[in-house]
């Protein structure tokens, strides 16, 4: 029976590389995965939270378009850390019943129940303005 070999092992063998297990991979390059090092992909970026609007309401935005149709609610000009943004956005996926996300600190519902969600926001001490259509 054949004896196993790793795949450096192999092609070194065959004069196809040289064994550089200690190579270095330029910093400023796209690759995000390499065979001499394994994953090269950066550490994701910590979760954004919401920023504030100047009048300091916080925005309800129905919005169709690039979402294959669907009617999404965004929730904008919430000024709170990811973490309580997630907090906010699961009471309010519960108080609709659908679902929902955080992304880049706005909270998206994916239902239009504007008068239900504008009501659960000013119960939590918002000040809500509509925007858009």
């Amino acid at each position: 029976m054949a004896q196993k070999i790793s795949l450096d092992d192999w092609q070194q063998q065959l004069g196809r590389r040289e064994s550089n297990t200690d190579s270095t991979i330029p910093s400023n390059t796209s690759l995000v995965y390499s065979t001499q090092s394994g994953s090269v992909a950066k550490n994701k970026p910590a979760e954004q939270a919401g920023t504030a609007y100047p009048d300091g309401a916080v925005r309800l935005r129905r919005e169709k378009k690039g979402r294959g149709g669907k009617t999404v609610l965004t929730i904008s000009g919430i000024a709170k850390p990811a973490t309580e943004l997630a907090e906010i956005c699961a009471g309010l996926k519960k108080k609709c019943a659908c679902g929902g996300s955080v992304k880049d600190g706005i909270i998206e519902i994916q239902a239009d129940k504007r008068q239900l969600i504008e009501q659960h926001l000013s119960q939590l001490g918002f000040n809500v303005k509509w925007a858009g259509g």
